[in-house]
This record gives C-alpha cells, structure tokens and sequence, in this order.
C-alpha cells in the first residue's frame, strides 16, 4: 500500500515538472513581463500591508505602554493612600491605647486617693476606741488594786 503512494507522488512530481517545461516554453516574452509586473505590484501591496500592518502594531503597542504607565501610577497612588491610611490608623491606635492607659492611671489614683480619704475617718475612731480601751483598762487595775474580787476576775480574764 505505501508503495503505491509513493509511486503515484512520484508520478504527479514528474509530470508537473514536464508541463511546468512545456507551460514555461510557450511563454512570450510579453507574458513573462506581465507576470513580472503583475508579481511586483502584488508584492508592492504585500509590502504596504505589512507596512500598515506595522503602524497599527507599533500604535496599539504605544497605547499599551501608556496604559502599562497608567496603571502603574495609579499604583503608586493607591500605595500611598494605603501608607497614609496606615499611619493614620496607627496614630488613631497610639492615641486610643494613650487615652485608655491615662484612664486607668487616673482610677487607680482616685481609689488610692479615695481609700486614704475614707479610711482617715476609720483610722482616727479606732485610735480613739483603743485610747478609752486603755483607759477604761487602767481605771479597772486601779480599781482592782482596792477591790481583791475584781483583781481575781481579771487575773482569771487575762488583764492582769
């Protein structure tokens, strides 16, 4: 089968180069001038085309890059709002965790203010109590001195 492939190929080639000949033969010289006029303006075309084709390329590419220039500013920009804002939010922070610590400062010096404030009051009674408390205690020995059953009741008590 491959064979046959083969063999028909080689037929066609072979008898494409004999009326390629045969064609080229008949050919004036007048028709070859056409086709060479014909084949020059056709590439004259071709070269325009891709002439224009490169125009358009290159104005598509400068339209890419501005905008490429575009995008990357409007980066730039976005970067520093983000960085401003980030600032701001930690001043904000700094400022917040300043206010709530100064807070807490502020109450704890007002319960350690307060507390002395309320406990003068208490400190001065019990002095006084503990002041009559010794002398309700001395006039009870002076009196025990005298008096042998109350000296007994406060020696069994302690106080003596």
């Amino acid at each position: 089968m491959m064979k046959v492939k083969i063999i028909t190929v080689v037929l066609l080639m072979l008898s494409a180069s004999w009326f390629g000949e045969n064609l080229f033969a008949e050919l004036a010289k007048s028709d070859v001038e056409e086709i060479r006029r014909i084949m020059k303006e056709e590439i004259q075309h071709m070269d325009k085309r891709i002439d224009d084709l490169r125009d358009t390329l290159r104005s598509e590419i400068g339209a890419l890059r501005s905008e490429i220039s575009d995008v990357k500013t409007a980066n730039k920009d976005i970067k520093s709002e983000i960085k401003d804002m980030k600032s701001e939010l930690q001043g904000f922070m700094l400022w917040g965790f300043g206010i709530v610590f100064a807070g807490i400062f502020a109450l704890i010096g007002f319960v350690l203010w307060d507390r002395r404030t309320a406990l003068a009051p208490a400190i001065r009674k019990n002095q006084e109590l503990e002041d009559r408390e010794n002398k309700i205690e001395m006039a009870l020995k002076e009196y025990a001195e005298k008096e042998p059953r109350l000296k007994e009741i406060l020696k069994h008590i302690g106080l003596m």
